[in-house]
């Protein structure tokens, strides 16, 4: 397959079993799993979970990543909801339809955000559960990468610099936390359910590789943030502008910020490279978010 059919075949498998392997929108209590079921099939390009299969498919093994991959998207989603409520970034839109609490009511909108969060890693010990050893690591690095140093963190400090002048420290910290780490682990699950998944060498690679994609993803959000539309991103454009969020684009001009997501993605292709395997549809990728236009 051809890039854009490997990409809407991942895709369209997320989607599959987002739908299937999730609590029914009419299981009791039906609102709750009706506004966790709105946010997660809202749509938008799945990239977490596709670079988990991405990942995977650098070096097959007998793992499906389906359950990995959807656990990414879940705690993903979890945390949109979360950001967009009225205490943190009080969005109105999310991937072209009204945010969670705008759909429901805010105390629902939280609570669907956390009955995600233990579904996540439900999915990960039911869906891994012959291989002991192998889930709680799978466990252990999502965990990580959404605890209080990795993205919750990285909210906390986004929400805190607001406001203020930009500081180079704090906005690398918000970009390789909130932002980045998700990007990260989600190559970190795929890599580790493929066949090679215990060389440590490989493994670091894979990791170098998310982190420069991770801060090149951010730095495109920051562009499309004040290029864009809201009609094309999704959601409210210029918000980052508007609400005083530290970025890229304040601190370095719209010229350099696009320089430094061209630079971490070369950084990016080089490590996927070196990585080796089955890697051409993960490079396609790799690119594919620089050009991204929402």
């Amino acid at each position: 397959m051809n890039f854009p059919e490997q990409l809407k075949f991942f895709q369209e498998r997320i989607e599959k079993h987002l739908k299937s392997d999730l609590p029914d929108s009419s299981q009791r209590p039906a609102r709750l799993h009706e506004a966790m079921n709105y946010s997660l099939q809202a749509g938008g390009k799945r990239l977490r979970p596709v670079l988990v299969l991405a990942c995977h498919d650098l070096f097959p093994g007998e793992n499906d990543p389906i359950q990995a991959a959807l656990a990414v998207e879940i705690i993903h989603t979890y945390s949109l909801i979360h950001d967009d409520l009225p205490a943190m970034d009080n969005s109105d839109l999310r991937r072209g339809v009204p945010t969670c609490h705008r759909k429901f009511d805010e105390s629902t909108a939280i609570l669907a955000g956390d009955a995600l969060i233990p579904l996540a890693f439900e999915l990960l010990a039911k869906g891994y559960i012959h291989q002991p050893e192998l889930a709680m690591q799978l466990v252990s690095l999502l965990a990580e990468a959404a605890g209080s140093q990795k993205l919750v963190g990285g909210q906390m400090e986004d929400l805190l610099a607001e406001g203020k002048c930009p500081d180079e420290d704090t906005l690398l910290f918000v970009h390789a936390n909130k932002t980045a780490a998700m990007i990260k682990v989600s190559l970190l699950l795929g890599f580790l359910l493929g066949k090679r998944g215990d060389d440590k060498e490989l493994f670091h690679l894979v990791s170098q590789a998310g982190q420069s994609l991770g801060l090149a993803f951010q730095a495109v959000d920051d562009l499309l943030d004040v290029t864009s539309t809201t009609e094309t991103l999704g959601k409210d454009a210029a918000h980052d502008k508007e609400a005083g969020k530290m970025t890229w684009v304040n601190m370095l001009g719209l010229s350099k910020a696009r320089d430094l997501a061209g630079e971490h993605t070369q950084q990016a292709l080089r490590s996927i490279k070196n990585i080796g395997g089955d890697n051409q549809f993960l490079l396609e990728l790799a690119e594919y978010m620089l050009r991204r236009k929402n």
